[in-house]
């Protein structure tokens, strides 16, 4: 036997969130991302990622406004779109995958890059006002930003929280350098992942819809 737990879910849900508002210094997080930060948190169990967390402009308005007026949302890989509520969305807004399409081999190859930048690609056509959301692929981000560079449609908004020992960290600090003119939430070093990135938009999405 496991003995006694708690087994009641809205009373683990109040308790968790209540955890990590008690054991997370939020005193440097404007009010409009306070949420956002607790549910970030809440999806990878570690309070210490606040101060590796950067802003820039008024992103959870820029998020909110997007998804009020329909904008899409592009998701870099498969887990950051099935970890976003689709109920959240205020105006059931498209959340678009490009990663498994089938011209993003060749379109990879030619590029000399990865699947996953070479998918960001197809996302020019609707990239302007759209909210991009990125959760595991560092190549994903750089592309995006060279693109941006470049001259691109600028999105509504990022949230950039990709993970890993290769890129992870370069790509978010370039993002963070605010260099972009795009309002973006971004998780400074190796730590990241598609379960925040996509705690992140539901808690902006459920602020979009109030």
């Amino acid at each position: 036997m496991t003995g006694d737990y708690l087994r009641a879910p809205d009373e683990i849900y109040a308790q968790s969130f209540a955890t990590v508002r008690a054991e997370a210094d939020l005193s440097g997080v404007p009010a409009p991302l306070r949420d956002v930060v607790v549910r970030m948190i809440h999806a990878c169990g570690m309070v210490d990622i606040v101060p590796d967390l950067r802003w820039g402009g008024e992103v959870a308005d820029a998020v909110g406004g997007a998804l009020r007026g329909g904008a899409p949302v592009f998701c870099d890989c498969e887990a950051v779109r099935a970890g976003i509520s689709a109920r959240h969305l205020p105006a059931g807004n498209d959340l678009v995958v490009t990663l498994n399409y089938a011209a993003v081999p060749a379109l990879a190859a030619q590029l000399t890059t990865t699947r996953s930048a070479a998918a960001v690609e197809l996302w020019r056509p609707r990239l302007a006002g759209a909210v991009v959301v990125i959760g595991n692929a560092p190549t994903a981000l750089f592309h995006l930003l060279d693109l941006l560079a470049a001259g691109a449609d600028r999105p509504a908004a990022i949230i950039a929280t990709p993970v890993g020992f290769v890129g992870a960290a370069e790509s978010k600090a370039f993002l963070a350098s605010d260099a972009y003119d795009v309002p973006f939430l971004t998780l400074l070093g190796r730590r990241g992942g598609s379960a925040m990135a996509a705690a992140a938009v539901n808690a902006l999405a459920m602020g979009a819809g109030e």
